[in-house]
C-alpha cells in the first residue's frame, strides 16, 4: 500500500507572551493540517489560578483573543485545526472566547472543544504526597497548609484525541504536557496505538522540537559574530512534516526569517532534557540518545533514531502556593563615581531595612551592568574608571504586602536621602506564587470525562 500523506504541524507560540505575526505566517503559508499554540510555563497556571480567584471568567492567556482573531479565518479557510493550552486555569472560559471570536468572523460552524481535568487541587491539598522540592521544612503537600492555591497535573494526548475524534476544529486545554499537544493529532490522524512506544516517542520528539517555536529557527540560538542568524527581526516559526512511520522533517515557511539547521535542532533537542535516554512524558518515555539529524536542504532537517518505552506510572503535578510578597525598587546613578554612589545607596537601604525590623526572608542588592548577573565571579563590565552609569536594583521577599511596599519606599527615599545624582526610580510590589511538584498515580486523574464541544454562537453539551 502507498504511504499515507504526511501531516504538517506548525507551532504558533512557544510561550505565553510570544509574537503573533509568525503564527499568521504559518496559518497563511504553511499549508498546515494543525497549528499548535504552546503557552504554559511552570508557574503560568498557578498565576492564572490567582486571576480566576479574583474573576471567575478570567484565568486564561491574555493574548488568546488577539491570536484567534489573527488565525481562525485563514485556518478555517485552509482546513487547519488549532490546538492550544491557552486555557490555562480556565479552559471553559477560554473556549467561550474562541467561540465569540469565531462568531464575529462569520465562522459560525466552527467547533470548539474544551479539555479539562488537569485541575487536581482536591487530590493534592492537605495530603501526605511527598514534595519533589519546596520550601525549607515542607516535606508533604499537607505541610504547605492553606497557602496552596493550585495543583495541575500534566495530562497527555488522550483527551485531545477524543476531542479531535468528536470533530473539533479548535481544542482548548489547560495543563497538558508540551509535546502531547503535538503528539495527539499524529495519533489521531495515523491511528497510532497508545502502546506503540517507538511511534509515540517519535511523535513526542516532534512536539519537543516544535514546542518552543522560534528557538528551533534561531531564536535564543543567535550569537552575533559566532552563531549568526539572518533576519531575526522577522523570525519564522517552525513546522514538521510527519509520516505515518513517525519519520519527520522540520522546516519553516520559505522566505521567513531565521534559519533551521542541525545546530539549531541539536540545541532544542537537548533543551530541558535531564536524561536524553529517558525523557519522561505522560504518554511515553522517549529515548533521544541515538537521534540522527540529516541536513536535507536549506532550512530542512530530517530526524531519525528516536525510540521509546512505556511511560511512568505517575503524572507530574505542579503545585502553586503563596510564598509571601516580592518587592523591587530601582534607581540609576550616572557620572563619575556612579558605582561607588550606587554601592553606598545599597548599604543605606540595607541598614534602614534592618533598623525597621521588617520580616525580610530574602534580599538582593544588585548593580545592573556591574554585578547583577556575574555576582561573586569577578567578571563585570566596568572599566578602570568605572561605567558611566549604573542602576541599583533592590529585591526582597517579605511576609506581607505592606512590608514589601516599605522596601520600595526605602529605595524611593534615596532621591533626597541618599547619595547625589539618583534618578529614574521605579518600584513594584506583587504577591509571590512559588511552585513545587508532586507525583500523582495516573489512575486518579480522569480528563477524558471532561471534554465538551461548543459550536460558535451556541453551546452544546
Amino acid at each position: 500500500m502507498p504511504p499515507r500523506r504526511r501531516i504538517r504541524i506548525g507551532c504558533g507560540a512557544g510561550f505565553a507572551d510570544d509574537r503573533t505575526d509568525p503564527a499568521v505566517e504559518l496559518a497563511e503559508h504553511g499549508r498546515l493540517d494543525y497549528l499548535v499554540f504552546e503557552c504554559l510555563a511552570e508557574r503560568t497556571v498557578a498565576l492564572a489560578q490567582l486571576d480566576r480567584l479574583r474573576d471567575p471568567d478570567a484565568g486564561y492567556n491574555e493574548w488568546l483573543e488577539e491570536r484567534m482573531e489573527a488565525v481562525l479565518e485563514p485556518c478555517a479557510r485552509q482546513g487547519t485545526r488549532v490546538i492550544t493550552n491557552m486555557g490555562a486555569a480556565n479552559p471553559t472560559a477560554a473556549a467561550r472566547v474562541v467561540a465569540e471570536v469565531a462568531h464575529r468572523l462569520g465562522l459560525d460552524g466552527l467547533r470548539v472543544a474544551t479539555v479539562t481535568g488537569d485541575d487536581v487541587l482536591h487530590l493534592v491539598k492537605g495530603t501526605q504526597l511527598p514534595l519533589l522540592d519546596g520550601p525549607y521544612g515542607a516535606a508533604t503537600a499537607n505541610d504547605l497548609g492553606e497557602t496552596v492555591v493550585s495543583a495541575n497535573a500534566y495530562l497527555g494526548a488522550t483527551p485531545i484525541i477524543e476531542a479531535l475524534a468528536q470533530g473539533a476544529d479548535v481544542v482548548v486545554t489547560g495543563r497538558v504536557a508540551d509535546p502531547s499537544l503535538f503528539l495527539a493529532p499524529l495519533m489521531h490522524e495515523f491511528g497510532w496505538p497508545p502502546t506503540d512506544w517507538p511511534l509515540l516517542a517519535r511523535g513526542t520528539a516532534v512536539g519537543h522540537l516544535l514546542e518552543c517555536a522560534g528557538q528551533l529557527t534561531g531564536g535564543y540560538y543567535a550569537d552575533p559574530g559566532t552563531k549568526d542568524v539572518p533576519d531575526l527581526a522577522r523570525l519564522g516559526f517552525p513546522l514538521a512534516e510527519v509520516a505515518e512511520d513517525g519519520s519527520f522533517t522540520v522546516t519553516k515557511v520559505p522566505g521567513s526569517g531565521g534559519q533551521l539547521t542541525p545546530a539549531t535542532v541539536t540545541e532544542q533537542l537537548l533543551y530541558e532534557i535531564h536524561d536524553p535516554a529517558a525523557y519522561l512524558t505522560p504518554d511515553v518515555t522517549a529515548d533521544f540518545s541515538h537521534a540522527h539529524l540529516t541536513h536535507l536542504a536549506e532550512d530542512r532537517v530530517a530526524v531519525t533514531g528516536i525510540t521509546g518505552r512505556e511511560p511512568p506510572t505517575t503524572l507530574k503535578t505542579s503545585v502553586g502556593y503563596r510564598d509571601g510578597f516580592l518587592a523591587t525598587g530601582e534607581i540609576s546613578y550616572a557620572g563619575p563615581g556612579a558605582v561607588s554612589r550606587a554601592r553606598e545607596a545599597a548599604r543605606i537601604v540595607e541598614q534602614r531595612l534592618t533598623a525597621a525590623e521588617l520580616t525580610v526572608t530574602e534580599a538582593r542588592f544588585d548593580l545592573i551592568g556591574v554585578d547583577a548577573v556575574h555576582r561573586g565571579t569577578g567578571a563585570h563590565s566596568a572599566t578602570a574608571l568605572g561605567p558611566p552609569e549604573v542602576r541599583l536594583r533592590v529585591a526582597a521577599r517579605t511576609a506581607t504586602r505592606l512590608q514589601a511596599r516599605r522596601v520600595g519606599r526605602e529605595v524611593a527615599s534615596l532621591w533626597l536621602n541618599g547619595p547625589y545624582g539618583g534618578a529614574g526610580v521605579t518600584r513594584e510590589t506583587r504577591e509571590n506564587i512559588a511552585i513545587t511538584s508532586v507525583l500523582l498515580p495516573r489512575e486518579l486523574v480522569m480528563p477524558s470525562t471532561a471534554v465538551q464541544l461548543t459550536v460558535a454562537g451556541a453551546a452544546t453539551p
